[in-house]
């Protein structure tokens, strides 16, 4: 008796049509999943306050006014504006735990970084230059990502050159850097910032609007469409596989109707109406009924005041993309997953492993800069509190985001799904009034076992 072999044709036979057009569209399963689980927290979330709470939902056709659910335009606004500082510094902790090292001093760094970029704003460029000055924020940002990038670097130079293990060097930090930002200030919250530079941080000035909004949604759906162009072309010209017609349609209408779903929902956030009054005074022009005292800023004029993008979600987004760019299409990134998956291999084929290893966590500590720059910003203020245990959150959303802690695997996009999922546990558990911040510390570290179980999982599946 002979066994039958089994052709791809007859296996693609034997597939499910889900299957078949996972494999067409070339979707990473993961991906799926980590969105479904969003999807099922977000609604868990919602169902919860309309059925226990009792809540007034948009979804069940309460008026915006009203609603008082989890998903409304304001939640998921604050959502956004919430997720980017650790959605960016999950970026670089990907790259970290790839290399199979580890950095628990982000969240002190950030910190740190705040808090000189306070003394730096009030107690030293203000004198000196004039309040309001307008190189003021960007001598603090520079200053912010250059200080984070040069901390990282000691820290990466003393696990290459020193051999010390990146956990000890990097716990040492978190004491460390934590310390210092309580010295240099004597334990004092550093406030208020300069005007311009806490627009970064967001709110309803710091934010595109719906023109601009709409603008920038425009823009990233053509790129979008060249980038599917692009890459079919770059395929042809290599002789790979095309994918089918249909598939790249559907991905990119996909990704195109997230876009400009997303954009609509942020434009249907109105201002409050203190800020809507406000911007009318700083017009010198009467405030619209809609805008005064018991008005509707749901109708009239007032609708059009949408927050759109905010600052800090669009600088996540440039952040996701350049380390996309440089995880996937650059020689950098080659390196990095060639360490990973091998660091002695990667030694003997002519890779500079301690010299990559420096960069990593010197671009890591840019990333808790550019943290620290949105963190203080938002808050507009330096506090000691800042990016207290953030480093947990960071390595937390680049697990969930399908990072493996063995080595060799992980994602950008990822990485910023997992740090919305647990910021969305953090804030829902918030908004339904669901204990204090332990019960919230608790749900995130099930959590991050629950993820770390289901890496193990699937890398056994996939062997």
């Amino acid at each position: 008796m002979t066994d039958t072999p089994t052709t791809p044709t007859s296996q693609a036979q034997n597939e499910g049509g889900f299957t078949r057009f996972l494999r067409a569209t070339e979707i990473d399963p993961r991906l799926l999943g980590m969105i479904g689980a969003l999807l099922l927290i977000w609604f868990a979330f919602e169902a919860y306050s309309v059925m226990v709470l009792d809540r007034p939902s948009l979804l069940l056709g309460a008026a915006q006014a009203d609603a008082n659910g989890f998903l409304t335009p304001r939640n998921l606004w604050n959502l956004s504006v919430q997720t980017a500082y650790i959605g960016i510094m999950a970026t670089g902790m990907v790259l970290v735990i790839i290399t199979r090292n580890i950095d628990l001093s982000v969240g002190s760094i950030m910190g740190m970084v705040g808090m000189y970029m306070g003394l730096l704003q009030v107690e030293w460029l203000t004198p000196a230059m004039g309040l309001g000055h307008p190189s003021i924020w960007i001598i603090t940002v520079v200053f912010g990502v250059a200080m984070g990038a040069l901390i990282g670097a000691l820290q990466g130079g003393m696990i290459a050159y020193l051999g010390i293990p990146s956990f000890i060097v990097t716990l040492g930090g978190l004491l460390v850097w934590r310390g210092a930002a309580f010295l240099v200030a004597g334990g004092k919250t550093i406030a208020p910032l300069d005007e311009t530079f806490a627009l970064i941080g967001g709110g309803s000035f710091g934010a595109l609007g719906p023109t601009g909004s709409w603008i920038f949604g425009g823009i990233a759906s053509l790129f979008v469409i060249w980038a599917l162009m692009n890459g079919r072309k770059s395929r042809k010209l290599h002789g790979f596989q095309l994918r089918p017609m249909w598939a790249e349609w559907t991905v990119g209408g996909i990704i195109i109707a997230a876009i400009l779903g997303t954009t609509a929902l942020f434009n249907a956030y109105i201002w409050p109406l203190g800020n809507i009054q406000k911007f009318y005074a700083t017009l010198g022009q009467e405030v619209p009924a809609c805008a005064q005292k018991g008005g509707d800023i749901y109708s009239d004029v007032c609708a059009s005041f949408g927050h759109g993008f905010a600052y800090p979600v669009l600088i996540m987004i440039v952040v996701a993309i350049l380390m996309t760019v440089l995880m996937t299409r650059t020689r950098f990134g080659r390196y990095v997953f060639a360490i990973g998956g091998n660091p002695e291999a990667a030694t003997l084929s002519g890779i500079n492993t301690r010299a990559m290893t420096v960069k990593i966590f010197t671009l890591m500590g840019a990333l808790a800069g550019i943290a620290a720059v949105i963190g203080s910003a938002r808050q507009n203020s330096a506090t000691n509190a800042m990016g207290n245990l953030d480093e947990l959150y960071v390595i937390a959303a680049a697990v969930v985001g399908g990072t493996s802690l063995a080595g060799g695997v992980g994602t950008i996009y990822g990485a910023i799904i997992g740090a919305l999922i647990l910021t969305s546990l953090q804030t829902g558990m918030v908004l339904i009034g669901f204990g204090d911040g332990s019960y919230q510390r608790i749900v995130i570290g099930i959590a991050l076992v629950v993820a770390v179980w289901l890496d193990i999982v699937y890398r056994k599946r996939i062997k």
